[in-house]
């Protein structure tokens, strides 16, 4: 008899191999598990080999120590996990029972029929895997300074299968919310609305890393591959990249003659790209410590690797992005755009990555509008899947320019490919706002904000849309409890709660809110459009063209918006701002 070790099922039948409903490796009940081995070497008559022979081992060096695949009592094991774990080596003491000789032959047969059957008759919902989220990867690391490694290489894959065609990937921004969770596979799959899940975890010693990962199909909660790698972290680029490769095998893709993402070696300096990846992690918090500490990181990445690109692309995108909330001002964060982005685009002409951010820098800085979209056009046309390329391009340049309908076109592909991102979708309320449709707005700030109360673009945007809206009341309740955690003057909430105050008739409060920004401004960058916003809801129109004037000659990241922007309706009947307008020099 044979038995499935997980959950005991028996089997009579010899030529079974794995347990029909769970899938794992079969077990002798009757016989020690041993292999048989002949000294006749592979290939000979008498040569077999056990499972864990004939799988190939993925360790570092020729003699690796042993590999711990077990998994915690709480977790389920998988197929590779089990299969691994098979005694290795061990020689037969039993008689030679020929019913051997026809193993090699049944287990092909199997394979195919359930290749077969997978790949052609599969589940209901198609039997290709066409979508895909890699969730966070478990630090089993004492080293809590170890987190951007397990973070980074989760957001390492997820940025080279981005690139494959014909495979929606769940962004970082998307499935970072699972981290620290229990994995329960089918709920966060169709949350996502993803057809696999892959998980793992990582632990570090000294130098030595541990990587176990496992493919998961969620339609039918099978263990689609599961593998784990012991390597130096010398080794990490390689072992990432065959990663990749083989979760592409497993899922059976057809790459259509384009997998550069699998393929494309960014760097060859493994320390460059671990100081890439604390870079990104500190990028992904937004707070200006934090985004100085990301380009802190991404310099020296580029002085270990001077030809590493996409380090030049996380330098200017984090200098560009401190302007908008405003950590500094665009006239001191622009030469280094410039400088960063151009490196990157001279190093690799094909990053979509550096096109997007090239557009950025010409939409919201040069006002050069006809070098911004052929960089967008260009972005998406190299990575048609990145989410943050379409919603760039709609939030950015589409929405300022007043093309509302494409503009909302581009953010919706982004929230398909990128449905949980808390900044995609507060921006997107945005584009509602300046495209009047002020009910969506509310809508889907709201949305937006269940999904993270703290966070600061989430709070910033629902209050902008209720502003729209009208209910000043709510935006004055949110704003004043949110200004009391939080410094207000890093974005533009302070302007929100003193522009309800001005509406709803509380103009000492409105006065001492725009009292308060100019006392901020001696010490620190601030965003004088957002000033001018108040002076225009209190009627103030000298003083808000005065704070205009301000915002252009700082090239301020909003005062493209008066174009299309409710909060200045108030000067729309005023000449000068028609002269704004002119002078920012919107295409026709």
């Amino acid at each position: 008899m044979k038995q499935c070790p997980q959950c005991k099922k028996t089997y009579a039948d010899y030529t079974l191999n794995f347990c029909l409903d769970d899938g794992e490796w079969l077990v002798d009940d009757s016989e020690p598990a041993t292999a048989i081995l002949s000294a006749g070497g592979p290939g000979s008559p008498g040569a077999y080999l056990s499972e864990g022979a004939t799988r190939p081992q993925i360790q570092t060096g020729a003699e690796a120590e042993p590999r711990d695949l077990s998994y915690d009592s709480s977790e389920r094991h998988s197929l590779s996990a089990h299969r691994a774990a098979q005694p290795r080596g061990a020689v037969a003491t039993k008689t030679f029972d020929k019913r051997l000789l026809l193993a090699p032959v049944v287990l092909a047969g199997i394979v195919l029929a359930g290749f077969a059957g997978y790949r052609y008759l599969g589940p209901a919902r198609g039997d290709a895997i066409a979508s895909v989220a890699v969730l966070p990867f478990q630090n089993r690391s004492e080293d809590p300074d170890t987190d951007y490694l397990s973070d980074g290489i989760a957001e390492s894959l997820i940025f080279r299968l981005t690139q494959l065609p014909g495979l929606k990937v769940s962004p970082t921004s998307s499935v970072i919310r699972y981290k620290g969770q229990n994995t329960d596979v089918a709920k966060i799959a169709a949350e996502l609305g993803v057809d696999a899940v892959m998980t793992g975890r990582l632990m570090k010693r000294g130098d030595n890393l541990n990587i176990s990962v496992e493919l998961v199909d969620a339609r039918n909660n099978q263990s689609l591959w599961g593998e784990q790698y012991e390597r130096k972290m010398s080794d990490l680029l390689a072992t990432q990249r065959e990663i990749a490769a083989t979760i592409t095998q497993k899922l059976q893709l057809k790459l259509g003659g384009n997998d550069k993402g699998l393929t494309k070696t960014y760097t060859d300096n493994n320390e460059a790209y671990q100081l890439w990846m604390k870079g990104r992690f500190h990028f992904a918090k937004r707070t200006k410590i934090d985004m100085e500490r990301s380009i802190e990181l991404f310099q020296q990445a580029t002085k270990l690797d001077p030809n590493f690109a996409l380090a030049y692309v996380g330098i200017a995108e984090s200098y560009s992005s401190m302007t908008s909330y405003p950590y500094i001002s665009p006239k001191d964060a622009a030469p280094h755009s410039h400088a960063a982005i151009g490196r990157a685009l001279e190093l690799d002409p094909e990053l979509p990555e550096a096109h997007a951010v090239a557009a950025m820098i010409a939409t919201t800085y040069d006002w050069d509008y006809a070098k911004a979209e052929r960089e967008f056009k260009r972005a998406i046309e190299l990575g048609p899947n990145l989410a943050i390329t379409h919603y760039r391009y709609g939030w950015i340049y589409l929405s300022a320019l007043g093309r509302h309908d494409e503009a909302v076109t581009e953010m919706k592909r982004a929230m398909e490919l990128e449905p949980l991102s808390i900044q995609q979708g507060a921006n997107y309320a945005g584009t509602l706002i300046y495209a009047r449709r002020f009910d969506d707005a509310v809508e889907q700030a709201t949305k937006t904000n269940e999904l993270d109360p703290n966070h600061v673009g989430a709070q910033n945007w629902l209050c902008h849309a209720l502003n729209a809206k009208g209910l000043y009341e709510d935006v004055i309740a949110m704003g004043e409890k949110t200004s009391s955690t939080r410094d207000s003057g890093v974005t533009s909430l302070f302007a929100c709660l003193g522009f309800a105050y001005a509406k709803s008739g509380q103009r000492e409060k409105a006065l001492a809110t725009i009292a308060k920004a100019k006392e901020m401004e001696k010490s620190r960058y601030m965003g004088n459009y957002w000033i001018a916003v108040i002076h225009a809801g209190l009627g103030e129109k000298d003083a808000a063209f005065r704070e205009l004037e301000t915002a252009f000659r700082n090239r301020d990241w909003f005062i493209q918006r008066i174009k299309v922007d409710p909060y200045m309706d108030p000067l729309r009947e005023d000449p000068r701002l028609n002269e704004f307008i002119e002078k920012l020099r919107f295409p026709e």
